[in-house]
């Protein structure tokens, strides 16, 4: 079955627009190992996007997750071409700080590429226009949102599952559905990297049947919020064990 998958796609369009900006590059900040809140993690220049709270490590405590953003006014770029103008190119981190029992937190994690820097003025900003990120029995969704508004038809989301196992937040499902704007052709990936179970379908917005296949994952492979990379860019059938 000829699965086109949404986020390879988009990447294309996004390095093409790329292209004709001149985005500052960023030095990302080392966040401090313990905080007795959550705005003991911020670092000078950013702000707090996001905040949620919940058990992510199975101790019963509500642990923390925080969306960070950079406030530097040079990231924000002006140009004369297609798309969103000025383009707000400030980047985010994602940062996880487990509670303790005596109050307080200690940092889990934090990672500045799987929520994609805003880059490229004909696509939507995918972290804003989306979902974001939640916290579900126990693991960590992040939810990216894709949209073009040149050089592509194709819209939809990946999202992204992590549990807490093995001292790391292991990517445990990953969900990526697409629509053609100009065809209404559908499609959706989804797979369980624990039970190792890969779906496939293709439909139509016009009907109501939709062809579904399943198959086993053969690759060994195992992700993390580390391994992953840039989200958009994510190849989640990879092959290639680096374990």
């Amino acid at each position: 079955m000829r699965l086109l998958l949404l986020t390879p796609l988009l990447l294309t369009a996004l390095t093409a627009s790329a292209q004709e900006l001149r985005i500052p590059p960023v030095d990302y900040p080392v966040l401090p190992a313990r905080a007795t809140t959550a705005e003991g993690f911020l670092p000078s220049g950013w702000r707090i996007e996001e905040q949620l709270s919940g058990d992510l490590n199975g101790d019963k405590r509500d642990d923390l997750v925080l969306v960070l953003r950079q406030q530097d006014p040079r990231n924000i770029v002006e140009h004369d071409g297609f798309g969103i103008s000025p383009l707000d190119s400030n980047p985010r981190m994602l940062a996880i700080a487990f509670a303790g029992p005596a109050g307080g937190y200690t940092l889990a994690a934090q990672n500045h590429t799987l929520i994609t820097r805003h880059e490229a003025p004909n696509l939507s900003d995918v972290f804003e226009d989306g979902p974001g990120v939640s916290i579900v029995r126990g693991t960590l969704r992040t939810t990216l949102y894709f949209f073009s508004n040149a050089g592509s038809w194709s819209t939809g989301s990946a999202s992204f599952t992590f549990r807490w196992q093995d001292g790391a937040f292991a990517l445990i499902g990953y969900d990526n559905s697409s629509l053609m704007r100009n065809s209404g052709h559908t499609e959706s990936l989804s797979i369980n990297y624990a039970t190792r179970r890969v779906r496939y379908t293709e439909g139509s917005i016009d009907s109501d049947e939709d062809s579904v296949r399943w198959e086993t994952l053969t690759s060994p492979r195992r992700w993390t919020l580390e391994t992953v990379g840039d989200g958009s860019a994510f190849q989640p059938l990879e092959a290639t064990d680096d374990r």
